[in-house]
């Protein structure tokens, strides 16, 4: 163990004697004949990663060893873990889980406890998950890829965390303080780090596709393999608040993206997407159809102005009013899903056509002329 003391240690020196602890920690787990860790054992594995991660470059393989971290965790679940399951039913298989939580529990005490100097300077540093949350978004993307894989698992791997309640005898407390407490929190940074860099890099319609592509990814999780009870706490309380209520108001008013620039453009499919994001948190809605009221207002103020400053025909002013009312009650009517907020927002953006007077005549007295010439020509119109 006096590789802890030399300096600098190499990579390929210094991975070799960690991989010896874990394939130790790997075997006590398994019950194979190992001796426990001495205290100097447990002091020259942390002492290693400290060296590797403080000498100075090309010598610090802080990077290195954080990818390691998580191979390890991969590693011992496909080679070790699923194949435990695989083969086991009922009774059987549900005693296996419970050794194989209670294993992979210790691993990651262990694990943790010497890639600590990682979690202290390096990952915060670098703005990386934190190692706990590793090795749980690890065991998340493996049940993914197995699931994708064989159709056979997806009952097996619903059955790996269902367990967490068959354990607890109809108490929910052993599921939600040892599984789901985590699984939560570290979702909320998971979403919270993604959603930080799309705001920034991503237009509006392409931040919305991928947070319901998101959305859709973890209701499927659900369902597939988590207790139906954490549906609302993941998307509502953490999925949907990080992607969406976070950054509300950066998302709608996106200079050239957002909910002005899709109206303007009539990005029909956006705006139907959009109305099906927001409507899912609280008062989303609200600052949708107070946009949609503002653009529609001012291109009826636009429309307003034209007529005075142009002096136009009277009856083709009336007619492009109708038009404009037309095309947004077709937005509410298609892309807002008929929703009486917006029908306010309609009527309200309308008002103010209805109290100006344009060439001398009232709105009302337009509206009079123009449906008087229209009953007495006849005709389809």
């Amino acid at each position: 163990m006096a590789i802890a003391d030399q300096e600098p240690i190499d990579w390929e020196q210094g991975w070799e004697f960690m991989q010896k602890g874990i394939t130790k920690l790997k075997n006590i787990l398994e019950g194979l004949p190992e001796p426990q860790f001495t205290s100097e054992e447990y002091m020259s594995l942390y002492t290693t990663v400290y060296n590797m991660c403080t000498q100075e470059s090309p010598h610090n393989y802080s990077r290195q060893l954080y990818d390691k971290y998580k191979e390890t965790f991969e590693e011992y679940n496909i080679s070790t873990v699923l194949p435990s399951l695989r083969d086991k039913h009922d009774e059987l298989m549900l005693k296996e889980l419970v050794k194989r939580w209670a294993n992979h529990k210790v691993m990651v005490l262990w694990l943790f406890r010497w890639f600590h100097f990682l979690e202290r300077y390096f990952i915060h540093k670098m703005f990386l998950p934190a190692l706990k949350e590793v090795e749980l978004v690890c065991f998340r993307d493996l049940i993914d890829q197995e699931r994708e894989g064989k159709q056979i698992d997806q009952a097996l791997l619903k059955n790996v965390l269902d367990i967490f309640a068959e354990i607890g005898m109809g108490d929910m407390d052993f599921y939600e303080k040892d599984f789901e407490a985590v699984m939560l929190c570290n979702t909320s940074g998971y979403y919270s780090r993604k959603a930080s860099n799309w705001i920034l890099e991503d237009s509006c319609p392409e931040y919305m596709k991928k947070a319901e592509d998101c959305l859709k990814r973890e209701k499927d999780r659900v369902s597939h393999y988590l207790h139906s009870s954490s549906e609302q706490k993941l998307l509502e309380q953490k999925v949907q608040i990080e992607l969406l209520l976070v950054y509300a108001s950066q998302l709608l008013e996106k200079e050239h993206s957002g909910c002005h620039a899709l109206l303007r453009d009539g990005k029909v499919e956006d705006l139907s997407r959009m109305y099906r994001l927001f409507s899912q948190i609280p008062q989303g809605l609200d600052s949708v159809s107070n946009i949609f009221k503002q653009h529609v207002t001012a291109e009826v103020a636009t429309l307003l102005k034209q007529a005075e400053d142009a002096a136009s025909n009277e009856k083709f002013f009336v007619r492009k009013v109708i038009d404009l009312h037309d095309k947004y009650l077709a937005y509410v009517t298609n892309c807002f899903m008929n929703d009486t907020l917006f029908h306010k927002a309609l009527r309200e953006a309308f008002e103010v056509f209805c109290n100006k007077t344009v060439g001398g005549s009232s709105s009302a007295e337009l509206l009079d002329t123009f449906c008087d010439n229209i009953l007495k020509k006849g005709g389809s119109e």
